[in-house]
């Protein structure tokens, strides 16, 4: 059986936004405090505070926007409690993961700085669950006022001088559920209300993002669009891939059965049908797809590994998890014209996590290396595919491909054979080039083992190799793929 494919070289779909390859940092278990911020005293090799080995994997990944605080603790963030010297600053309890106590070293200069570090865009989640209007609005005109103000004056007694840029900003969280617990009309008003208040200074111009949808709450994203779509850039969409039920076991992350994996891979395509519909509802409002789908929360969510805080949400990452980030990222390709923004959850040593820490160690996830192999899709233009393929488990395809072309020209092909047992076979014919004078080369990540991981023993247990299983035949390539396999082929016109 062999999956046929072309890839329409000069018919181009849409521009695939980089921050699609955006992440997600919320003060949850480990990731600020000992998995990016240490603090400048720590043994562990920092630059003012933020761990230089975490920031160095991170800044491999170009990565293009990262959201901060929250998520779930984002609605009972006060962030004037995390400026001003680190002495003062207030110590409050993270009800919502774990109940520790936090000392608010890392706040809004801290996170700042780490995204100048890493050159990426800052993404700041409003508190409208437990915050008022003044307090988000003066968030703001601190973060962004270039003048004369109490809150521009007390950003600059506090070290930053010049405002910062600030893009993007989100009016609330979850507000279905952990920030507010409220009803889409209720929500869509308060909306209205405080995004009057978070104000452009100067030339400082705000992309902002409402609350959307849990999953398929179809009435959600009709309400939001229908009240409030005049006032916002943004909408978000939370989902994550879970094989078994949230409240009575989501199943291993690395314990898993055949019949788990194809039901991962079957949930985390679950992802099309959901922007599809909610994306059919948004176009009834913005036919003209101005208002992105911004799926700020996405990817797999399993059983805390054992031993650990339950309410860390710390788990291991297996070549399974990689390959549904792969699958989630040709989605959103596909997607590109309403899909603008992804954040996933979440980047160091939680839910599906690109880095794990203990100590001064480090590694790197599957996860990992599928973002940093598919880096080469930012910004770049996707192309038309036409294709027929093998099936998997009945109703699923056997590989998934997305295909684009950089302002270079080159071509880059990622495909994902979802199969745990069989090799994919793929015809793969590039019209518009030529294939006799084309070069190409490629990359795989895969393993024997269906729940392979890297640990802190053997780090480097499943990482990207050299792929050259591929040979040009009657003016096609003839590409075969191995089990549990994500790939990377670049093409040199």
């Amino acid at each position: 059986m062999v999956n046929n494919v072309t890839i329409n070289t000069d018919i181009t779909k849409g521009k695939i936004n980089k921050n699609i390859y955006g992440h997600f940092s919320e003060h949850l278990g480990r990731c600020i405090y000992e998995g990016i911020w240490v603090g400048a005293d720590s043994t562990i090799e920092n630059t003012n505070g933020i761990r230089n080995d975490v920031l160095f994997a991170l800044k491999n990944l170009d990565i293009p926007v990262l959201r901060w605080p929250g998520g779930c603790f984002s609605d009972e963030y006060h962030w004037k409690d995390g400026v001003g010297p680190a002495e003062e600053r207030k110590r409050m309890v993270n009800t919502h993961w774990g109940g520790v106590v936090e000392n608010n070293h890392f706040g809004t200069h801290e996170f700042m700085m780490l995204c100048e570090m890493l050159e990426c865009e800052p993404y700041i989640c409003g508190n409208v669950g437990s915050g008022t209007v003044q307090e988000m609005s003066e968030w703001v005109e601190y973060m962004t006022f270039n003048g004369e103000s109490p809150m521009a004056n007390w950003r600059q007694e506090n070290g930053q001088e010049e405002p910062w840029k600030l893009t993007y900003f989100g009016v609330g969280n979850e507000n279905w559920g952990c920030g507010g617990n409220m009803r889409p009309e209720y929500y869509a008003d308060l909306y209205r209300r405080y995004q009057t208040y978070v104000r452009d200074y100067g030339d400082n111009q705000l992309f902002k993002i409402a609350g959307g949808p849990n999953v398929d709450d179809y009435n959600w994203t009709e309400v939001l669009m229908r009240e409030a779509s005049k006032m916002m850039d943004g909408l978000s969409l939370h989902y994550y891939t879970i094989p078994g039920d949230f409240w009575k076991g989501k199943g291993s992350a690395t314990e898993f059965t055949e019949d788990e994996w194809s039901i991962t891979m079957k949930k985390a395509l679950h992802m099309d049908e959901l922007i599809t519909r909610h994306g059919t509802i948004m176009d009834k409002y913005d036919p003209e797809k101005r208002v992105g789908l911004i799926i700020d929360e996405w990817g797999t969510w399993f059983d805390v590994e054992q031993g650990t805080n339950p309410g860390f949400l710390y788990q291991q990452n297996t070549i399974r998890d990689a390959l549904v980030a792969g699958l989630h990222f040709h989605i959103f390709h596909k997607h590109c014209n309403r899909v603008q923004m992804a954040n996933i959850a979440q980047t160091v040593n939680v839910l599906q996590a690109m880095i794990l820490t203990e100590g001064e160690n480090i590694l790197l996830t599957p996860t990992y290396h599928v973002f940093e192999m598919f880096k080469v899709h930012q910004d770049a233009e996707l192309l038309a595919i036409d294709s027929e393929m093998v099936s998997y488990k009945g109703d699923l395809p056997q590989v998934s491909i997305s295909a684009s072309k950089n302002s270079e020209g080159k071509i880059h092909v990622s495909l994902c054979n979802v199969d745990h047992e069989k090799d994919a076979i793929i015809q793969l014919q590039l019209r518009g080039i030529s294939s006799t004078t084309s070069n190409i080369t490629g990359r795989i990540l895969t393993s024997q083992l269906m729940n392979a991981y890297n640990s802190f023993e053997q780090p480097e247990n499943v990482k990207p190799q050299v792929f050259e299983n591929f040979v040009r035949q009657n003016g096609h390539f003839k590409v075969e793929l191995p089990p549990m396999a994500v790939v990377v082929l670049t093409i040199d016109q």
